[in-house]
């Protein structure tokens, strides 16, 4: 077993944050959703016959199994599905991939999977919108199934005091990587031309494939030389079971959790979607809406590198709770501001604001988990309970999300709404106890 806190092997482990999030910032925020509304707009308007400036953007409909749909509508619904398939597999493989001792081998096979149907989103046609969303569905689910595992590497390889440091060494490396992917699909989009869109996202997928080399080069496979018997299918759900026992067991953990649930469920709903509502509530001049978007996601990107850092240097002072209720209050803010603001400028002082908290709490988030966790080596499983929480809180930011816009018909009030979330989790941070107390039976 390696020693924890070899520089190696950190160093190999926050490479894969470098090759994954890639898929984040061009799949998820950037150029496949400005990509996606582009496509459904013109598909739309070659159907009706109607010119851009002849209908507004709320009036886009797609077909989807006969149904006309709104695009923003069906895009959140189906992340809203992938993550429920996500919150389904995460904690049978990860009871299975303790059993076994064979995280890497279940990181390695989503990272490819993931990698993959990036890659057929190069295929992207709105004639076969069920197709394409298909492909979209498939690779977010390789994204995050590929994070439960990484994640579960973190208690293993770092002592217990570096672990807010090394989780946002790895959320900076993500933001540096994705940027420079990111200018370089741009480059080659703007320079050469549009048509080369699509190949974005099969530079996606060969940037995550070919990068994780370095991670699988290093991180230990069964670490805890564990031998499993036959059968190891059953006996991986009941390794499981013996998780859950333990961790129902908990307060500090369970109260952690339930707060991570909402405040987490705000924050990725909002990065999942903040392209789509700036294209709709934005008041774009005319020909710089898409310009605007990736000058936006850019800012986020740069500034959420020295907010992960800046965040870890809060934790040291004041601890790891305190600077998670000061996050979660700043997202209140950002929340209610985005339900006023109209013009470019606006939103790029709020982008500048959700780049700052971003990449922060997502790393404070991940390293308190850890370290609260109990002795074990069961840590694949104890973080499906994380990744479930986090899955099921995003199918539930962003079905909220889509049924606030289609109730109201206006996306303002699908984002004010999103507030809610941060305040419950607020709630929750100011339960949880400063020792782990063990309930006894």
């Amino acid at each position: 077993m390696i020693a924890k806190g070899d520089e190696k092997v950190i160093k190999g482990w926050v490479m894969y944050d470098w090759a994954n999030s890639v898929y984040s910032l061009v799949i998820s925020s950037a150029i496949f959703p400005i990509f996606y509304e582009a496509q459904t707009t013109a598909a739309y308007s070659e159907k009706t016959g109607l010119t851009a400036d002849q209908f507004e953007a709320n009036d886009v409909t797609v077909d989807f199994f006969g149904y006309n749909v709104s695009p923003s509508v069906l895009y959140s619904l189906i992340i809203s599905i992938s993550f429920l398939f996500v919150s389904f597999l995460s904690p049978i493989l990860s009871g299975i991939a303790d059993y076994t001792g064979n995280k890497k081998a279940f990181l390695k096979f989503f990272c490819y999977f993931g990698a993959f149907f990036c890659c057929t989103l190069f295929l992207f046609d709105t004639d076969h919108m069920e197709l394409s969303m298909l492909s979209v569905m498939l690779a977010s689910i390789g994204f995050w199934c590929s994070l439960v595992f990484y994640n579960a590497f973190l208690p293993e390889i770092a002592p217990l005091d570096e672990q807010d440091d090394i989780s946002a060494r790895g959320f900076i490396m993500g933001y540096v990587g994705s940027i420079i992917l990111l200018v370089i699909c741009l480059a080659m989009i703007m320079g050469i031309g549009p048509h080369l869109t699509k190949y974005s996202f099969i530079l996606v997928g060969l940037w995550w494939a070919f990068f994780a080399q370095i991670t699988y080069r290093v991180i230990p496979n069964n670490p805890y030389k564990k031998k499993p018997d036959a059968d190891y299918i059953w006996k991986g759900f009941r390794e499981l079971k013996i998780v859950y026992a333990e961790f129902m067991q908990t307060t500090r953990l369970k109260k952690y959790l339930y707060a991570f649930f909402f405040f987490n469920s705000g924050v990725q709903t909002v990065m999942l979607l903040a392209t789509i509502f700036a294209s709709k509530a934005i008041e774009w001049p005319e020909g710089e809406g898409t310009t605007g978007l990736i000058i936006a996601i850019l800012l986020i990107q740069i500034v959420a590198a020295f907010g992960a850092k800046l965040m870890s240097k809060i934790s040291l002072k004041i601890g790891n709770i305190s600077t998670l209720k000061l996050s979660v209050s700043f997202w209140i803010i950002l929340c209610i501001g985005a339900y006023v603001i109209t013009k470019p400028i606006e939103f790029y002082m709020m982008a500048a604001g959700v780049g700052l908290v971003m990449g922060g709490i997502q790393s404070i988030a991940r390293s308190t988990y850890s370290k609260y966790l109990p002795e074990t080596t069961d840590h694949a499983s104890y973080f499906s309970f994380y990744d479930v929480s986090e899955k099921i809180g995003i199918v539930l930011g962003t079905a909220f999300f889509a049924f606030t816009e289609y109730y109201f018909d206006d996306i303002r009030y699908s984002v004010i709404s999103i507030a809610g979330f941060f305040v419950i989790g607020l709630y929750y941070l100011f339960k949880i106890p400063k020792e782990e107390k063990i309930i006894t039976t």
